[in-house]
């Protein structure tokens, strides 16, 4: 196989790339995929009978070294070449051998029993290189692993080539083997398929793989941890702009900034059944996220959205939550970790006044604080019914606000999860939201008020909880329970145990800081107004 690579002077040079021998990692994982070929149902298992795992291994393990040999042969038999005949011969080699291995291992009742049943039986739709650990992929492995894909008549509808790091030789192999079943495919997962690789090559291998997946009709897309930058989505680019009928898209982890936001913006301009659209983990911010709130304006359909620890601000919060009031199938909303405030926590609760579908919200770390989180609370309380999980920790939530969660908390039938905790409800929020709990909630799981300076109402809580049918673990963990009350703890769950979350990080001897701190301004307020009017008495006797 040849490539071109630029000279200084913009002259092309020809590097040849040796395909054979393959490595020993490639070695290792054919032998690990014939096993899994030989020991699981497959449409030649079903006709032919699998063999035991212990058995598979041993035959894969004498097929690979088989077809090696001859191979081997072939190469060293070739005057001039890059390998790629040896290539092709070992793996045509495997693929006879197993069926050959397949055919005399059943007994013949079982092949005339397994006959019938082939015309039936599910073809195999699922091709996935991501298993066992993280490895750099060249040409060679790609010819031996991407083999399958080849065959003629397969039926692959969604290829996985996550945890597989492509080189360009591999990427060149693989580019028109996709091309060739490109309209076939509906999911495609290029999640971390670079890792490792200098800049120029990964953008090279991203634009190869695009340019070969342009024009199918996906509805599956994920292209996340690869630290694309804008770079990288536009490298994408043929294939975002080719999509016409995507429902999922996933950037994850891709440093989206704000000019990579504005790229997948301008190159994912078909947006009309989209229905999950992921972005956790980036360095949006505010003007990143105007871009998105722009990408949500055209997802009419949008079921689950998530832009989570992107470094939003107020700005870009109003913005996108402006956007979501447009997208009325919302199911599940996920905005944890960023710097909302106040005032887009407001905003946001105006939104959500349209969102009746809602069973998942994720508002954990956005610096609500009361305001925020009552505005919230009173929309969610009428509204979204089916509402099945509830996260608002770290928000600064303190006692004043527990009123209007705890309606919102009694009007959710359907809660399964509650997650509260770092927040500063203190006894007073906590003995609200436990009166919240009713023989109704029977299909509450879980509820987390760890590290809200709890007391005494850590009890409280257990005691309603216990009895509810479906419901296996309270946390309280870091709060300031005494030892007696942790005994009662333990004794309310005596029979279920582990349904009592870990006490490690509880602190008995605990104060309420914040407390401490008010109380000793308002003591120094008192001394500095008493050494006043000390003066002013002193002054007027003069």
């Amino acid at each position: 196989m040849e490539n071109a690579t630029k000279l200084p002077n913009g002259e092309r040079r020809q590097i040849t790339i040796k395909l054979w021998p393959p490595s020993e990692n490639t070695r290792v994982m054919l032998v690990e995929r014939m096993t899994n070929n030989l020991s699981t149902p497959t449409i030649f298992t079903r006709k032919y009978g699998s063999l035991g795992q212990p058995e598979a291994a041993k035959y894969a393990k004498q097929i690979e070294e088989s077809a090696f040999s001859s191979a081997n042969q072939q190469y060293e038999q070739e005057t001039a070449g890059d390998g790629s005949a040896a290539v092709q011969l070992y793996a045509k080699e495997c693929s006879k051998l197993i069926l050959e291995v397949l055919k005399g291992g059943a007994k013949p009742e079982e092949k005339e029993a397994l006959n019938s049943e082939v015309e039936s039986a599910p073809r195999e739709t699922f091709f996935d290189i991501s298993k066992g650990q993280r490895a750099f992929i060249e040409a060679d492995e790609a010819q031996v692993l991407l083999n399958p894909l080849k065959e003629p008549g397969n039926h692959y509808t969604k290829i996985c080539f996550s945890n597989r790091s492509f080189g360009l030789g591999a990427a060149n192999v693989a580019g028109p083997i996709l091309a060739s079943i490109k309209n076939q495919l509906k999911e495609v997962d290029l999640s971390d398929f670079v890792a490792g690789r200098p800049e120029a090559e990964a953008l090279d291998v991203m634009n190869i793989f695009s340019e070969a997946l342009e024009g199918s009709l996906l509805k599956y897309l994920n292209i996340s941890d690869n630290a694309l930058g804008e770079k990288g989505v536009r490298a994408f680019g043929k294939l975002l702009r080719s999509q016409t009928s995507l429902e999922e898209l996933y950037l994850m982890n891709d440093g989206i900034s704000k000019e990579a936001a504005q790229a997948v913006c301008e190159l994912v301009p078909s947006t009309d059944v989209l229905k999950v659209l992921h972005f956790h983990n980036n360095m949006t911010g505010d003007e990143g996220a105007i871009s998105i709130s722009e990408i949500l304006k055209r997802c009419p359909l949008l079921e689950d959205f998530r832009c989570s620890s992107t470094r939003v601000g107020s700005e870009g919060g109003i913005a996108l939550t402006e956007a979501l009031a447009q997208c009325r199938n919302l199911k599940k909303l996920d905005l944890r970790d960023n710097m909302f405030g106040v005032e887009a926590g407001v905003k946001l609760s105006e939104a959500l006044k349209k969102h009746e579908n809602l069973t998942e919200i994720y508002l954990s770390y956005l610096n609500l604080e009361d305001d925020g989180a009552v505005a919230i609370a009173n929309t969610l309380k009428e509204s979204a019914p089916s509402l099945a999980v509830l996260e608002m920790a770290g928000n600064d939530i303190t006692a004043e606000a527990a009123p209007s969660l705890a309606a919102c908390i009694a009007s959710k039938k359907s809660l399964v999860k509650l997650n509260l905790s770092e927040n500063d409800l203190k006894d007073d929020g906590a003995i609200q939201i436990s009166k919240a709990f009713g023989e109704d909630h029977v299909q509450l799981k879980e509820v987390d008020m760890s590290q809200n300076s709890l007391t005494t109402t850590a009890r409280k809580l257990a005691q309603v909880l216990v009895h509810l049918p479906e419901f296996k673990l309270l946390n309280v963990n870091g709060n300031f329970i005494s030892e007696e009350d942790i005994n009662e703890l333990r004794s309310i769950f005596k029979e279920c145990q582990e349904k009592l979350g870990p006490l490690d990080e509880n602190d008995p001897e605990g104060n309420d800081y914040d407390d401490k701190e008010g109380d000793d301004e308002d003591e120094g307020s008192q001394d500095e107004l008493e050494e006043k009017l000390k003066r002013l008495d002193v002054n007027q006797e003069n």
